[in-house]
């Protein structure tokens, strides 16, 4: 069974995408210069964190799947926004505003991508600034950047060996009718979806997390997969522990983008009061595993485990932390 699984999983279409990003690292290597400050940025982050004298400015942005964007442009517009509030977010942040790139073969087109766009950021309270817009273009589609602050971060960079995997969701959803979406947001109460997010900052300005990441396309196992590979590290990851709504089988949960996830890498003294923090507000966050010394991704599920990955033999996205020198891990 688990062997099945596995290999399923790793032919996911959002899976095998997430190696298209060696791309980027292969041209970029693993860090460039900052221009406001002394320290390097590193890259391979949910968003860029740049230092400057009060924390640090984070840089995001996502384009969207332009299959989403032809089929469901309301959804595409609310999830441009929302997926870039994630990242940020998710890095002890809190954004400032978004810019967008539009391109439309009439204005006609744009109008359900602009309604998406406005509900979202209503909803997170975040405002749209500007941006770029062509309606004269042979093909539709839409990205989104976001300006975000911190003043300590979460980053994918400082997992250690020892540490306990969490896995926070908002299990109070629905599945989308046609693609691997967790819907939890766009129904939802935007007080709710406001103060859910809140946590992650509390989390990082209180030091009772430094490390993690939003769950992404990629699903759990992909977003697990970046954490272990900018941290330098390997994990077993308990597939019996992980909270899967009753809609959904553990195989589409997998690969589905949940809203609200959030996977985080916690020093086991604070596992407890980590999850609490979610708990409170009626939020699922489960145990689901450990970061360990060694490459590899081990998946556990009953009496059986099995090598999901091993860095050693095979990179994703080509950032790590390989050569990062101990004062740039700390950001």
């Amino acid at each position: 069974m688990l062997a099945s699984l596995t290999a399923q999983l790793q032919q996911s279409l959002s899976w095998l995408q997430k190696q298209d990003i060696q791309t980027a690292s292969q041209t970029l290597g693993s860090r460039v210069a900052s221009t406001l400050s002394k320290g390097d940025i590193l890259l391979g982050d949910d968003c860029a964190a740049i230092p400057d004298s009060e924390g640090y400015l984070l840089l995001a942005a996502e384009g969207m799947w332009p299959l989403l964007v032809e089929t469901e442009p309301w959804f595409a517009g609310w999830s441009a926004i929302m997926v870039n509030v994630s990242d940020i977010y998710a890095m002890g942040g809190r954004p400032i505003a978004v810019v967008d790139a539009l391109w439309s073969q009439n204005t006609t087109d744009t109008q359900l991508l602009w309604d998406g766009m406005k509900a979202a950021a209503q909803a997170f309270n975040v405002p749209i600034v500007g941006g770029h817009t062509n309606c004269h273009s042979p093909y539709n589609a839409l990205s989104v950047a976001i300006l975000g602050r911190a003043n300590h971060l979460i980053t994918s960079f400082n997992a250690r060996p020892g540490d306990r995997l969490l896995v926070a969701i908002d299990l109070r959803g629905k599945p989308h009718p046609k693609y691997p979406f967790w819907d939890a947001a766009t129904t939802a109460d935007p007080m709710q979806l406001r103060e859910n997010l809140a946590i992650l900052p509390y989390l990082a300005e209180t030091g009772q997390c430094d490390t993690g990441k939003d769950i992404s396309m990629g699903g759990i196992i992909g977003t697990l997969l970046m954490l272990l590979e900018t941290s330098g590290c390997g994990a077993v990851l308990n597939l019996d522990r992980i909270p899967c709504p009753t809609e959904l089988s553990l195989d589409r949960w997998l690969i589905s983008f949940p809203s609200y996830g959030f996977l985080l890498s916690v020093r086991p003294e604070q596992a407890a009061t980590v999850q609490s923090q979610f708990q409170r507000q009626n939020l699922v966050c489960a145990e689901v595993g450990e970061v360990q010394a060694h490459s590899q991704l081990v998946l556990r599920s009953s009496d059986e485990s099995i090598v999901f990955w091993d860095f050693a033999a095979q990179k994703l996205t080509g950032f790590s932390k390989q050569g990062v020198s101990s004062s740039q891990k700390s950001l």
